[in-house]
């Protein structure tokens, strides 16, 4: 029989030099696991923000045409919760393309 042997413990990751992965505001813990390349192509970037933002919208959408909706309120919160997690890993992507976008035109 195989001996399961306990991970290491984990040490947080320091900050690359170049701050090229940024961690999504939407991890649940202080010890990140879900990053951003923030030098991916742009359309690669805005592709990602969007996909995130229009699914969360399109739920919402068809829930709003629905006469009225009847459940636990954990339900709901678990509902809103999962919302804000696709919204926020998009508004965090649609950051590192507004960085990147001002950093390149000149005032």
């Amino acid at each position: 029989m195989k001996t399961i042997h306990p991970d290491p413990p984990y040490e947080k990751p320091t900050p690359h030099p170049d701050n090229r992965f940024m961690a999504l505001t939407s991890n649940c813990s202080d010890m990140p696991t879900l990053f951003v390349d923030t030098h991916a192509p742009l359309d690669v970037l805005y592709d990602a923000a969007n996909h995130r933002i229009r699914a969360v919208t399109q739920v919402l959408e068809n829930l709003s045409m629905r006469g009225s909706i009847e459940c636990e309120s954990f339900i709901l919160s678990d509902f809103a919760l999962l919302c804000a997690i696709s919204l926020r890993d998009g508004c965090d992507v649609l950051d590192v393309v507004g960085r990147r976008l001002r950093a390149r035109s000149p005032l």
